[in-house]
């Protein structure tokens, strides 16, 4: 144990109390993953903590407070320290209700699983040593890896429902599989999710998207039911035969793109929506089963969903901008212009990167020689961007005068109208690389006489 945090558990001890390091921290530690951030329990109540640590630490947040908790930080460490308790929700509430408790054992009783329902008591005296907790055979399953629930998974997931969809978080993040009985129960309480606000749910699928194991997390999110509860449009792709990989239905190939994706969010959300606009757009003909602009449908609802799950702006615009561009590669093949690579550098803006992974990872035919063929293309694509970067600067690619410029020229207020025209302008830059701003008012004035 650090000086800092003996000392911090000297000071709680002089106040009849106890300081245990609990949860995640204690099972990153078991694990060789430590981090800076540390988490404590205490029979202390959360005003007597903020008092204890108001002159140790260099500073405090409070943000936690009502729940318990109270954040402080020291030597750029963060340490939160949390009152024993027990956390439930009332049956249409969205918000648990705190309930303090005296006693580590309880307070570890109500946490969500055995891996995390440890603590290390602080010592305190000088040849005094830490001390393990471990009521509920935390160690043991942290060595079988395996995810299990302190007490009946009932009780645990009543309290707190979220803790279903953490259980496929940790099964992403530290590649654990989940215990049987808990997944039962997944199933049967899987509809108790709805009482859990988007904000908690968004933020703990983040985590899920983001783990090494996600491939594994997303098949046993979708076939205990609880996927249905969030993101229903996912599900719903099991149906879906694709076409292009037969041996996958359009849900097996989704998972495999998303699990052949860097662990950038934006990417992984993107690979996980790309297709989602298929069973809108299922069309039956001559030449088999097709899904005609399923990346516009797509982008649709996967701006719509990521609102409903309450993604910040830029996410959700950035991830639905992957999805409707993740079919325009493909047109590569049938030969582009400059033109057209300029006009898809600018379209991808800084997501080009993201949107060539993705392009790459939907690629998940067992069929070698289309696989190659794709992969090349997407090489030469690239080929031909740098190429055009050298010669050009396509990460600046704007007309020669902005949109200040046109409303100076024309007298015009700020109005669509005057984006319309810097969109002319724009499209004649892409076309024909560069031109003066004498020829962009040249331009002006044919507009302005028509």
């Amino acid at each position: 144990m650090s000086d800092d945090v003996c000392e911090l558990a000297g000071l709680f001890s002089q106040e009849g109390h106890d300081l245990y390091l609990v949860g995640g921290s204690v099972r990153d530690g078991l694990l060789g993953r430590e981090g800076d951030d540390l988490d404590f329990a205490t029979g202390a109540r959360p005003q007597d903590i903020e008092r204890i640590g108001e002159a140790w630490a260099n500073s405090k947040y409070l943000t936690g407070k009502a729940f318990g908790t109270i954040g402080l930080v020291k030597d750029r460490c963060t340490y939160e320290i949390t009152t024993f308790r027990s956390e439930m929700y009332r049956d249409d509430s969205r918000k648990p209700v705190v309930i303090f408790s005296d006693d580590i054992t309880e307070d570890l009783s109500r946490r969500d699983f055995t891996v995390n329902a440890m603590a290390i008591r602080i010592p305190v005296e000088e040849n005094d040593l830490p001390e393990m907790i471990d009521p509920f055979g935390g160690l043991a399953d942290l060595g079988a890896q395996v995810l299990r629930t302190p007490m009946d998974p009932e009780v645990s997931f009543g309290d707190d429902p979220l803790r279903m969809l953490r259980l496929f978080r940790f099964m992403s993040t530290l590649g654990f599989e989940a215990d049987e009985d808990v997944l039962r129960s997944v199933v049967e309480l899987k509809e108790r999710l709805q009482i859990v606000s988007a904000e908690r749910i968004r933020n703990e699928f983040d985590k899920l998207m983001t783990g090494a194991d996600v491939v594994d997390a997303l098949t046993s999110l979708v076939e205990t039911g609880l996927a249905n509860e969030f993101i229903p449009e996912i599900p719903a792709l099991a149906v879906e035969q694709d076409p292009h990989h037969k041996h996958k239905d359009v849900l097996a190939h989704t998972i495999a793109v998303v699990g052949k994706a860097s662990p950038r969010l934006r990417l992984r959300l993107a690979a996980l929506f790309h297709d989602i606009g298929k069973p809108a757009t299922r069309e039956f003909g001559k030449v088999g089963v097709t899904f005609h602009h399923h990346e516009v449908v797509g982008a649709r609802m996967t701006r719509k969903r990521m609102q409903e799950l309450r993604y910040p702006n830029d996410i959700a615009k950035d991830t639905s901008q992957l999805v409707f561009l993740h079919m325009r590669p493909h047109t590569f093949k049938m030969g582009w212009t400059d033109s057209a690579v300029r006009r898809y550098v600018r379209d991808a803006g800084p997501l080009l990167e993201d949107l060539n992974e993705l392009v790459r990872c939907d690629v998940t035919t067992r069929n070698r020689r289309r696989a190659k063929s794709i992969s090349n293309r997407i090489d030469e694509l690239e080929e031909r961007i740098g190429d055009l970067a050298q010669r050009e600067e396509l990460d600046k690619l704007r007309a020669p005068i902005d949109g200040n410029d046109v409303m100076r020229y024309l007298g015009l207020e700020p109005s669509r109208q005057v984006g319309d025209i810097m969109n002319m302008l724009l499209a004649q830059r892409i076309e024909d690389v560069l031109y003066t701003p004498e020829e962009a008012y040249e331009m002006l004035d044919a507009w302005k006489a028509t």
